[in-house]
């Protein structure tokens, strides 16, 4: 199903293909990897295929397509099981440390269920105010979002980007002109591909 744009972010006639990377450990066990370079897990890699099957007829329609990962393994990885079954070279495509994760500063490596104990003074913050709340070290959605909002803006050509669950959500949210209590909690599956254009938001 289609959602409707808000503010124009991306260039008029430039379809974005947006891929989260495959599960890991760390999605599994609900624990904030942020950074973190964590690999995907035999689900993930079963995601990562899934996902470039369903890119089969886009990239038949667009062969010059363009193909963009995060740097951190666990996108690099899906990017790399994506294009084989794609029938590509698995190393050709760009690295673009923009579409890097949320960084999660002190909360990385930390369960979910661990927080209320760990640090129940920024889980309240982070409650009060998800979108702008910023762990130490780390980032806020709103520094997430203006760093992929710039990121969006450079585009020229449809591509196909492979990042994480986090960049996914702010660029939906900016394409879609969500307000910024909505952007945290927006659904960042793996097994779907998020597809971005000008005019609003579909999913393959």
């Amino acid at each position: 199903m289609s959602e409707t744009v808000g503010p124009t972010i991306l260039r008029p006639g430039v379809t974005l293909y947006l891929v989260r990377h495959g599960e890991t450990d760390w999605n599994r066990e609900a624990r904030y990897q942020g950074q973190r370079d964590i690999p995907l897990n035999d689900a993930g890699r079963a995601q990562a295929r899934r996902n470039g099957q369903a890119l089969r007829e886009v990239t038949r329609q667009y062969p010059a397509i363009g193909f963009v990962s995060s740097p951190l393994s666990r996108a690099v990885e899906t990017m790399r099981i994506m294009r084989e079954e794609l029938g590509l070279d698995p190393n050709q495509f760009v690295l673009d440390d923009q579409l890097r994760e949320l960084n999660y500063g002190h909360w990385e490596g930390l369960l979910a269920s661990e927080l209320p104990s760990v640090d129940p003074e920024g889980l309240a913050e982070k409650a009060r105010d998800p979108y702008r709340w910023r762990p130490r070290g780390g980032e806020s959605y709103q520094d997430l979002q203006d760093r992929v909002v710039r990121w969006l803006a450079t585009l020229e050509r449809n591509s196909i980007a492979v990042t994480h669950g986090g960049v996914g959500r702010v660029a939906r949210g900016a394409v879609l002109g969500l307000s910024p209590s909505e952007t945290p909690f927006l659904e960042s599956p793996q097994d779907r591909i998020l597809v971005l254009t000008a005019d609003g938001a579909d999913w393959l």
